[in-house]
């Protein structure tokens, strides 16, 4: 498969690459989610599953020209120059907001993630019996994983493998967080720290679990994509709906854990309205300036929907 697209497309989708990479590193929402808000979630999985016997051969039958096209090259090479660029810049960014603001940060993904549930839900014909047990399916899942306890573990050679073979799987997965999934595991410190001291075995061996996972996990998705597209639909919007507990702006800490610097860090919090946030934790809850970023969030989803029905 190859789309062709103009330069001003490529330079468009580069940026879509840069918001995919941003939302990666925020342990509770998904660069599958701005995949499908910028409407190239498809696309991606097809890409991906692209990459197979058949591919190889044409590389060796036909010449790396072919292969290119056959693997639609040129939209996977631009995406992914976006993902790399926001993690070695704006990823930091992300993560001092996460550290210093998060309210303000949770807020804008938190108006995000709901206005994208009406955007997938919005592209389901008719709604029957099967698609409401699909989309409240995913729902309970996507929930039930944001009340798990993150655990500690040691960084063993299975572990970082299994641990990015799942991890990835749920990055390109609207509605969980591979992030998100990696604190659960306990590898979420060990991975940020491998990639700042530069840990070429601990972070090969990450990648090659993401490789084995996002090559079995995409040809699964295609394959529901093109047997039960509004099933898979309604199960996506679940899961966008139930993660949406994991990013509620307003937490109390309600145990602490010690990482790997002796540092505390919260291992076990819950949800609070926002007028009880400051009684309980004695730090201003910016709950006007929050309300602004949810609206925010929500104004670019419903901003980026009729700009794509104008397009269509």
């Amino acid at each position: 498969m190859n789309t062709k697209r103009t330069m001003q497309q490529y330079i468009a989708l580069f940026f879509k690459g840069v918001m995919m990479g941003a939302a990666d590193v925020v342990p509770g929402v998904s660069g599958g989610t701005i995949a499908f808000i910028t409407g190239i979630y498809e696309e991606l999985i097809n890409t991906i599953k692209s990459f197979n016997l058949a591919a190889l051969k044409v590389l060796f039958t036909k010449g790396p020209k072919a292969f290119w096209h056959q693997v639609n090259g040129s939209f996977l090479m631009v995406l992914l120059a976006g993902i790399i660029a926001s993690i070695a810049t704006i990823a930091g960014a992300v993560l001092f907001l996460l550290a210093n603001h998060p309210i303000l940060l949770w807020s804008f993904f938190f108006g995000l993630i709901l206005a994208s549930v009406w955007l997938v839900m919005s592209h389901i014909d008719k709604w029957d019996f099967n698609l409401v047990c699909s989309f409240i399916s995913g729902a309970l899942v996507a929930y039930l994983v944001t009340t798990i306890a993150p655990v500690s573990v040691e960084p063993t050679a299975l572990m970082v493998f299994v641990s990015g073979a799942i991890a990835i799987c749920a990055m390109i997965l609207p509605g969980i967080s591979g992030s998100f999934i990696l604190l659960l595991l306990g590898m979420y410190a060990h991975i940020l720290a491998a990639v700042k001291g530069v840990d070429l075995q601990l972070i090969g061996l990450f990648m090659m679990g993401c490789v084995v996972g996002i090559m079995s996990f995409s040809r699964l998705l295609s394959w529901m994509f093109s047997r039960y597209h509004q099933m898979t639909l309604a199960l996506l919007a679940g899961f966008m709906l139930g993660s949406l507990n994991k990013v509620w702006p307003w937490k109390y800490t309600l145990a602490y854990t010690l990482n790997r610097h002796g540092e505390q860090v919260p291992l076990q919090q819950e949800n609070i309205l926002p007028w009880h946030f400051e009684s309980m934790t004695g730090t201003p809850s910016y709950m006007l300036l929050a309300g602004a970023l949810m609206l925010s969030g929500i104004a670019i989803i419903v901003v980026m929907e009729r700009f794509q029905a104008a397009k269509g």
